[in-house]
């Protein structure tokens, strides 16, 4: 009982505060009849536009940049490889070195 007249006061609130929007009407003929009011409307609208243009083209450079790294990523990725294959390559250079030297001294230390 408490459930089905809670959900009938909702249902009637809603029906009571949704009703049209205080938004300007072209139709309205108080608006119509202003050009002042016209001229206002028109330079609010004309903002807005340009507000929301310039938003979507922020966002567009920002999604610009992530698709620019993400293009990018296999170059960087191979980069990064032969980067790695270099530095293999180095390490086992100079662990080959180290081996011989300490041959060497061990050698040494025997008196060859």
């Amino acid at each position: 009982m408490i459930n089905r007249l809670f959900a009938g006061a909702v249902a009637l609130a809603v029906v009571a505060v949704s009703g049209p929007a205080l938004a300007d009407d072209p139709k309205d003929p108080l608006l119509s009849k202003s050009a002042a009011a016209r001229a206002k409307d028109k330079a609010i609208i004309r903002q807005l536009n340009i507000n929301e243009m310039n938003r979507v083209r922020a966002q567009d450079a920002q999604y610009a940049k992530g698709w620019q790294a993400y293009r990018e990523q296999p170059r960087r990725e191979a980069e990064y490889r032969a980067a790695l294959a270099d530095h293999a390559r180095e390490q086992a250079a100079y662990e080959k070195k180290m081996a011989a030297w300490r041959e060497a001294v061990r050698r040494c230390r025997a008196g060859d």
